[in-house]
């Protein structure tokens, strides 16, 4: 049996095509997914931009100090408090917060240089504390919200230590920001 190669013509046209088809796939998916670039709008449309997340190294040398806070918020029924740090991206935070009562909480992060009030959730619900090592995934502040919805104060306990910079607590009250 003798194959005859296929005419360059043919050839030619297969590669074309299969170019095309690499550079669409580069622009419509890997772009958006792995770095966040959409020049389309598709990724976005279809939920894939940024899709790769965020990426941190396994070991980094501070050029900072390492810190430790603790904290004491009253709560009164249904008030709320956000407390947060100011941490650089790949940056530790190991917390233990306790309360004596159930409350609404949400750790969540705010990135530094987009849209004040966009955050991006890592944990929230109802509990009574929660204990764990936050890394942060990107230059900003994070923390948590918590709220009262009883009819008795409850009183929050923070502990936390890190290679975070500052504090800030947002209430009913105002801002407060702390330099550590």
């Amino acid at each position: 049996m003798n194959a005859q190669a296929p005419p360059p013509r043919t050839i030619a046209m297969t590669v074309l095509a299969s170019l095309i088809t690499a550079g669409l796939a580069l622009v419509l998916f890997v772009l958006p997914a792995e770095f966040a670039i959409d020049p389309t709008g598709l990724g976005d449309a279809i939920g894939i931009t940024g899709m790769s997340g965020y990426t941190v190294s396994a070991i980094i040398e501070e050029d900072q100090a390492y810190v430790a806070d603790q904290v004491e918020f009253v709560l009164g029924p249904f008030e709320s408090i956000e407390y947060k740090y100011s941490l650089r991206a790949g940056r530790a935070m190991i917390y233990s917060w306790q309360a004596e009562s159930e409350l609404i909480y949400d750790m969540h992060s705010e990135e530094a240089g987009v849209v004040e009030g966009e955050a991006v959730s890592f944990s929230a619900g109802r509990s009574r504390s929660a204990h764990g090592t936050y890394v942060a995934p990107f230059d900003g502040i994070h923390g948590w919200f918590w709220e009262n919805r009883g009819q008795q104060e409850v009183t929050v306990h923070l502990r936390t230590q890190g290679f975070y910079t500052g504090s800030t607590t947002f209430s009913g009250k105002g801002e407060y920001t702390r330099v550590f």
